[in-house]
């Protein structure tokens, strides 16, 4: 499991895959294509820019929500958020040579998405992002530790990764609450020098 993930985003300086091959230069080995409101036509566009980027850079290609289009984009996953195609019927559509992630901000959530046999956990967020809309309710220190304990007595052992507004300052208290990554977006876009911040990220 790669410890940072890097989730696309578009800014006034960067398109999509300005921001993927700056996050692979910086070091980064997870790229989710996440690009919510686009056609599918323009989402194949920047996927068949950006695969090709993580098979140089030999990262993991996720694609967020698009479950129908896994295949043909040649990427590893898929990543499914909460009012997306549900994990187990993903699963059967894929089957098990496939990366499936899911969505979590409770502990529920967590119990529904191993039940349904999800890979990995993107939780969050931890603080307010304007990345996403319909933010659910911000998470904080607090509540990754609540919820790694939870998953901890019930027996569940799938990776956490904290997002959401997550800065370089925040890593080392978010690490020690137990989650096993962290997916940056918008601190990656914002900083000066892009590349660099992804490295000092990684480092920290």
């Amino acid at each position: 499991m790669n410890q940072i993930q890097f989730i696309t985003h578009q800014t006034d300086r960067y398109s999509y895959a300005d921001g993927a091959r700056m996050a692979l230069e910086g070091g980064c080995r997870w790229i989710q294509l996440r690009m919510k409101d686009a056609s599918d036509e323009d989402f194949i566009a920047v996927a068949h820019e950006i695969q090709p980027l993580c098979k140089r850079y030999d990262a993991v290609f996720i694609l967020d929500d698009r479950v129908h289009l896994v295949r043909q984009l040649q990427a590893d996953g898929v990543h499914l958020g909460k009012n997306d195609m549900p994990a187990d019927e993903a699963r059967s559509l894929l089957g098990e040579q496939f990366i499936i992630g899911g969505t979590a901000n409770t502990f529920e959530d967590i119990q529904r998405l191993f039940r349904q046999r999800v890979d990995y956990i993107g939780c969050g967020p931890f603080r307010f992002t304007t990345t996403k809309a319909k933010l659910a309710p911000t998470l904080g220190l607090d509540g990754y530790r609540t919820i790694i304990r939870q998953m901890r007595e019930h027996s569940i052992t799938l990776p956490v990764v904290a997002i959401g507004g997550i800065t370089y300052a925040d890593i080392p208290a978010i690490m020690d609450t137990g989650v096993d990554g962290i997916a940056l977006s918008g601190a990656i876009l914002q900083a000066e020098h892009p590349v660099e911040e992804m490295r000092r990220m990684i480092q920290a």
